[in-house]
């Protein structure tokens, strides 16, 4: 397995270590996941997020190449702007899910998820070949700030953050970047940084009395509290955007077609209707956990459950799962070994977001 630039940091703070998109990651630590998930929500949680992909696009048709590759325009993306978006295939289905942002006119850099990296830079390398751009990964040290306080935090390690909102992005210092995103539904910051500096970054940060060091396992459950998909459970290649529930995700004017990647595909999905869609369930009893299929009273199956887990905040199940449009209306049952189980239809997310705008 691979190992983050932080490996030692994670074994020397006591954590539970595991496996996680080729990575050997930390699953939780001494504070234990319950209490990991509920500090991140009260005051600042620190993730190690440097298994994630940064690829660097250069160059006077930058934007042109990003707006071939994503479904936006990223020619008229202002500096500093950071866009949720996707990379389609020609079926319009999600090879990844991913953020761009602009940090210059003629420069943009994608932060792709670790399990997608191969055929993410494959894909970019690809395209970038019919434009006149430069493209290069940049490795670095990369964690999330994640919390009610993060913005305190930073400000008391000396960075001018009060001013940046949710999806902006900048250059603090010579080869650091720093996002005011995060994948908790809480306010937060994602920070990349030279891996030589990160000793010194990251006793700061953890030295702050309202920090502690945050597991995948409550990164989990936060984010699914929040509503927000994982690729490979809640997106993959044959799962668009319109039935993943993102279709806000692209602008109105892309979904009747365009130069995009999937364009038409796209837009011949939309205009035939969504045949299966994203819903948010919620249950009493044990959590029901992803794989789990969704039936209807009469026992028929009528989806899947793509990611479930307990939700600490809200003290109960939680689940998204994908669905038959035409059983939106009816009971939805989880199967549990032969077992109905009801579940509640809720809107995610589970747990209010808590950004700043």
């Amino acid at each position: 397995m691979k190992r983050t630039p932080l490996y030692q940091a994670h074994v020397d703070a006591g954590a539970k270590m595991g496996e996680y998109a080729g990575f050997e990651m930390p699953l939780f630590y001494p504070l234990g996941v319950k209490q990991e998930h509920l500090h991140t929500r009260a005051k600042v949680g620190l993730f190690d997020i440097s298994h994630m992909l940064h690829i660097e696009v250069e160059g006077v048709q930058a934007g042109a190449m990003i707006s071939r590759l994503c479904p936006y325009s990223a020619v008229t993306q202002e500096v500093g702007e950071a866009k949720y978006t996707f990379l389609l295939n020609a079926a319009a289905g999600i090879i990844d899910d991913l953020i761009v942002t602009r940090l210059a006119i003629d420069r943009f850099l994608i932060v792709a998820n670790a399990g997608c990296a191969d055929k993410d830079l494959a894909h970019v390398q690809s395209c970038a070949q019919h434009f006149s751009v430069d493209v290069r990964v940049i490795e670095r040290g990369f964690l999330a700030v994640q919390g009610p306080k993060a913005e305190v935090v930073l400000a008391d390690l000396g960075f001018d953050v009060a001013n940046m909102t949710f999806m902006t992005g900048m250059e603090p210092k010579k080869d650091w970047f720093l996002s005011r995103s995060g994948y908790t539904g809480e306010d937060g910051f994602e920070v990349g940084l030279p891996v030589g500096e990160l000793d010194t970054f990251i006793t700061s940060l953890i030295s702050h009395s309202d920090v502690e060091w945050i597991g995948l396992a409550a990164r989990d459950s936060l984010r699914l509290e929040a509503g927000l998909s994982l690729y490979g459970q809640d997106l993959s290649e044959d799962i668009n955007p319109q039935e993943a529930g993102l279709i806000w995700a692209i602008p109105k004017d892309f979904r009747a077609g365009g130069d995009f990647i999937g364009a038409d595909a796209l837009a011949q999905e939309i205009t035939a209707g969504r045949s299966r869609m994203r819903v948010g369930l919620t249950a009493d009893g044990r959590p029901v956990r992803g794989g789990t299929v969704l039936v209807n009273a009469e026992g028929l199956e009528i989806g899947l459950v793509t990611s479930g887990g307990f939700g600490p905040s809200i003290d109960g199940p939680m689940a998204l799962g994908l669905i038959a449009v035409a059983n939106a209306d009816a009971p939805i049952f989880a199967d549990m070994r032969g077992k109905r189980v009801p579940m509640t239809r809720t809107k995610p997310p589970f747990v209010p977001h808590n950004y700043k705008h």
